[in-house]
């Protein structure tokens, strides 16, 4: 769902004005330990799986909301790989909506489904290896990308 009654809601109200957005993100490895990103339609750049938590949702909740809306995938969070916010996570979409994100990522596992569009948002799903990631519209830091083993610390921005 591009944009939830919620979110429409303030819009109508706010215009294109500044909205403070909690989010959520997945990064998601296939069996290559490749990860995938998205773009979605009207887009240049690509993101991870990602979205806004709506009210009275748990970010997990959130989560995998989002992931299966977006990729069809159905996945479990194993660990919060970083929290990141402030100015750097602004960001104007292309109707001129502007948000700054609050967003806590997540590394995820994929219990079942295989990646497609699957509300119309996403033009293009795609894995990526580390080394050759595409460019990508929210600047998380390189490390977030990398490998980690299970005891690895998160990321916080």
């Amino acid at each position: 769902m591009p944009i939830s009654d919620y979110y429409r809601d303030l819009r109508s109200r706010l215009g294109t004005s500044l909205l403070m957005i909690p989010s959520v993100a997945a990064i998601i490895r296939n069996d290559a330990d490749e990860i995938l990103f998205i773009r979605k339609g009207g887009e240049e750049l690509w993101g991870l799986p990602a979205g806004a938590v709506e009210p009275g949702e748990t970010p997990s909740r959130a989560l995998r909301r989002e992931v299966f809306e977006e990729t069809g995938l159905m996945v479990t969070p194993v660990r919060i790989s970083g929290v990141f916010g402030g100015e750097k996570y602004a960001y104007e979409y292309s109707n001129g909506d502007r948000v700054e994100y609050s967003v806590t990522v997540f590394e995820c596992i994929i219990v079942k489904g295989t990646p497609r569009n699957m509300d119309g948002e996403c033009e293009e799903l795609r894995f990526f290896k580390e080394e050759e990631l595409p460019q990508i519209a929210i600047p998380y830091p390189p490390a977030l990308f990398r490998r980690k083993s299970e005891s690895a610390e998160a990321i916080f921005e």
